[in-house]
């Protein structure tokens, strides 16, 4: 392990972490000219659009949100119309809105209205067809259909339905079916190809239980000739495959050892892609791995000179790239622990770059603490991954060093993972004075099927015991003091903190549940309409079936509020009114009980947030609080 900044730890403004960043998400327009990224703007996080050797002060604010940040937003093909997705107030019903660059102080236009419960799943430019999109919306809630929008008129035309409840068509560059999906009642995959006159191919069938939130990648080449899936075929590590549209005949396009595609990108806007594409071809340039840092293997020989350039900018690893359709300028941001949202502009006709900006220039790298990837093993022998921040200053190599208070900070998903990377909340806590141990657990993405599938039925089980043997390992490394140690986590993690203070109450010395699960029953039942079916490899597997009375007597087992009688520890809840995932219900019963034995818990509700706080007074809200909650139960710095 490295050592430590030989400076002393400068106390960082909480502030300076939470608040929304100067300069995020930035890319090129399609001919190069214009530059769009997203900066604050009226209190909030908005679009604004300039020209590529401009600077911030010509920029223009082409949206004026005053309600909520906007984190999604596209180019289209016709240089006066801009896209950004919305929601109301984190309920996650998403619709599309135009933005008029010749006109950027006049309203945005909802392109898509809808009634509440539906959303937009996607956007896709309509290449045969400039001056329209194809947008995946349930207007009807039950069923996602792809819409044909007019960007000018806004008149909107069904293109394409579902075929039925748990299937989907995998469209072409020109938004034709190529392929058809299907998850059937067993929970396996089968991929159809799609004749031209409209009949079906059994090409594949994929197992379940590995594919929890189904498999990804999934992207149809550019040609329309084949289906390029994440598949573990013999391996034990997700891989990239190509199935060939007429033979059925499977081609390995991208593995690599011992490692895994990266699917984080599948959880939202914002996380890195797991395939880089062209910008103008729509062809496979590159493809993330996960490992103690990620990692892009390139596929396309002409991407590998720009991306040897790219990757020359910066000691950290290249995270999201941007390029003009004649993929002569280049966006590129990086990952890094202690430098976060660096971006860079690249012309690879002369080779020349600059800086373009940095997210929070405010905070200093030698003032954040460095990251290290750590490995360990689980008390059934399954191996283990994590990542240690210790404060700036603290002495990792002498053992007789006073041991430091230690937050284990537990990621969402489950089926998500922990990366190597800039992470606010990691580095806050660390500013504090905590070591921060994250681990993941049984049950994480990208540490190969064995590791992912043996979570099943092991919710408050061996996930736990994992989090527990790691913090047991962050003991015997000298680390971490036994009787100062807190947990804390958001949706699945804020699950595992209350798991944590319900099944172990003895353990931690302070807990945090953040949108956390409180009863897995009540949590699936709530889950939205169209999300219920999908969980046959997810939830249903993983936990059980709320609707069978033997499976639902085990999740009531494996339920905190179940056993809320059993919380000592001192307690600080945090809750989206809003939220579309884990409703308020969660949280509130959780407290209320605990409120009606006299326990003392702190809660915070936002009525104007969903499955975690994107305003910022909100972020800044929820962490100040976490701060004297920490500091008073562990001992750091309040």
């Amino acid at each position: 392990m490295t050592q430590a900044p030989t400076r002393s730890r400068a106390r960082i403004a909480l502030e300076t972490f939470f608040a929304d960043p100067e300069f995020a998400g930035p890319s090129l327009s399609p001919d190069g000219t214009r530059l769009a990224y997203l900066a604050p703007h009226r209190g909030r996080r908005n679009l604004w659009v300039r020209g590529v050797d401009e600077s911030h002060a010509e920029a223009v604010p082409v949206t004026h949100d005053t309600r909520r940040g906007i984190s999604r937003y596209h180019w289209t093909g016709d240089p006066r119309w801009m896209l950004y997705e919305q929601d109301t107030d984190g309920n996650e019903d998403w619709h599309l809105f135009r933005v008029d660059l010749d006109a950027p102080d006049r309203p945005a236009v909802d392109l898509t209205p809808m009634a509440p419960g539906s959303r937009v799943f996607g956007v896709e430019p309509a290449h045969e067809r400039p001056g329209t999109v194809l947008v995946s919306m349930n207007p009807d809630p039950m069923s996602i259909d792809l819409f044909r929008v007019d960007l000018a008129t806004g008149r909107t035309t069904l293109e394409l339905p579902q075929p039925g409840v748990r299937e989907t068509w995998l469209t072409d560059r020109e938004g034709r079916p190529a392929f058809h999906s299907v998850m059937t009642e067993a929970g396996d995959y089968e991929f159809s190809a799609v004749d031209p006159d409209g009949g079906r191919r059994l090409l594949r069938t994929v197992g379940g239980p590995e594919h929890p939130v189904g498999v990804y990648p999934q992207m149809v080449t550019p040609d329309g000739t084949g289906l390029l899936l994440g598949l573990y075929q013999d391996s034990d590590d997700l891989r990239l495959v190509r199935i060939d549209r007429e033979t059925g005949e499977e081609t390995v396009v991208s593995a690599v050892d011992g490692t895994s595609l990266d699917t984080l990108g599948l959880l939202g806007p914002g996380l890195p892609q797991t395939l880089l594409t062209d910008r103008a071809t729509g062809e496979l340039i590159a493809a993330r791995y996960v490992g103690d840092r990620p990692h892009l293997e390139v596929l396309d020989p002409d991407f590998a000179p720009v991306y040897e350039a790219l990757s020359a900018l910066s000691d950290g690893v290249l995270e999201s790239v941007s390029s003009d359709e004649s993929g002569r300028l280049w966006i590129a941001g990086y990952t890094h622990d202690r430098e976060p949202g660096v971006y860079r502009l690249y012309d690879h006709a002369t080779g020349e770059s600059r800086e373009l900006f940095r997210a929070h220039p405010q905070l200093d790298p030698a003032d954040l603490a460095p990251m290290e990837a750590v490995s360990f093993t689980a008390r059934d022998g399954l191996p283990l991954h994590g990542f240690l921040t210790l404060p700036v200053g603290a002495e990792r190599h002498d053992p007789a060093a006073e041991r430091l208070p230690l937050v284990l900070v537990v990621h969402g998903g489950p089926w998500a993972h922990d990366t190597w990377g800039h992470d606010p909340e990691v580095q806050f806590l660390a500013n504090r004075g905590y070591a921060v141990l994250q681990v993941n657990f049984r049950g994480s993405t990208g540490y190969g099927r064995r590791h992912l599938t043996a979570a099943i039925g092991e919710l408050a089980g061996a996930m736990h015991d994992d989090l527990l043997d790691a913090c047991d390992w962050a003991v015997a490394q000298g680390w971490a003091d036994p009787d100062r140690i807190g947990i804390y986590g958001g949706s699945y993690g804020g699950y595992a903190a209350l798991v944590g203070v319900t099944v172990t109450p003895d353990r931690f010395a302070a807990a945090v549940d953040y949108v956390g699960i409180s009863d897995l029953a009540n949590f699936m039942r709530t889950l939205p309409p169209f999300v219920r079916p999908y969980q046959v490899n997810a939830w249903y597997r993983y936990a059980g079936d709320p609707d069978v009375p033997e499976q639902a007597t085990d999740l009531a087992a494996r339920s905190p509020i179940t056993m809320v009688d059993r919380i000592r520890t001192p307690l600080l809840v945090a809750q989206g009114a809003n939220d579309a995932r884990v409703v308020q219900a969660e949280s509130d019963n959780i407290v209320a009980s605990l409120r009606e034995r006299g326990v003392p818990v702190e809660y915070l509700l936002a009525a104007d947030e969903g499955h975690g706080f994107v305003n910022p007074e909100n972020r800044i809200r929820l962490f100040r609080a976490m701060e004297r909650h920490f500091g008073e139960h562990l001992g750091g710095d309040a």
